[in-house]
């Protein structure tokens, strides 16, 4: 089934530099395209450089020890482990998907002054799916906020093409072969607590509202015209 999975999981990690440049192992762990403390007040500096500089860190260091450790993965890159991650080890699907995951969501956020607006033709189907912006973002907090524990929250492309809001447990995206929902994401975000916890403390839906202050909707637009055209 990984198989199947491939393309979009290439062509995502094509339209994210950030990714494409780590594959394949040894994986390298990407730079901030902004400074730490860039997005702030959505996101403070020392929550953003705890969790690019250790917890992102220790997602790739965990992952390159655990391929290591295991011939038969020797090689392959990000994109392939991340597709059978169902039929790897704990230690290769958590960190796997924890490394493609944050570099993905670094590059989903810009300040607030670059952030923008969706494109028409993203805008015209969030109206279409879920009725409005705001229904959308409605939607998506929710999904937030019911992911029990640790988790991310996603809108991706399915493979008919239409929207869809999900969330996944753990490390675990929309990309993987055992994901309940699957397809494309062209946003999403972290909802473990070391992503907000210093800031919000346990007011995660206060974090969700806030982040969308520094969503890069360029990017979001950028990838949901690439989704849209396989």
């Amino acid at each position: 089934m990984f198989r199947s999975l491939l393309p979009g999981i290439v062509a995502l990690c094509a339209a994210v530099p950030s990714l494409a440049q780590v594959t394949p192992a040894p994986f390298t762990l990407p730079a901030l395209p902004y400074a730490a403390d860039a997005l702030d007040p959505a996101i403070d500096a020392q929550t953003m450089t705890i969790h690019h500089d250790r917890h992102h860190k220790a997602y790739v260091d965990a992952l390159n020890k655990a391929v290591a450790a295991d011939a038969t993965l020797s090689g392959q890159p990000l994109e392939t482990l991340v597709a059978r991650a169902g039929t790897l080890a704990p230690s290769v699907r958590n960190n796997a998907g924890g490394h493609l995951n944050h570099g993905f969501f670094w590059k989903t956020m810009a300040p607030v002054a670059r952030s923008g607006r969706p494109s028409p033709a993203l805008a015209a189907a969030i109206d279409r799916q879920f009725g409005s912006l705001a229904a959308f973002k409605a939607a998506f907090k929710e999904a937030g906020t019911k992911r029990f524990g640790s988790g991310w929250v996603w809108l991706l492309v399915t493979p008919d093409g239409a929207l869809a809001v999900t969330s996944t447990p753990n490390q675990d995206n929309p990309l993987m072969d055992v994901a309940e929902v699957k397809g494309t994401p062209i946003l999403g975000n972290d909802v473990w607590e070391h992503a907000y916890y210093l800031k919000y403390q346990n007011r995660r839906a206060e974090y969700l509202d806030g982040w969308w202050q520094v969503v890069n909707w360029q990017v979001v637009s950028d990838r949901y015209a690439a989704a849209s055209k396989r």
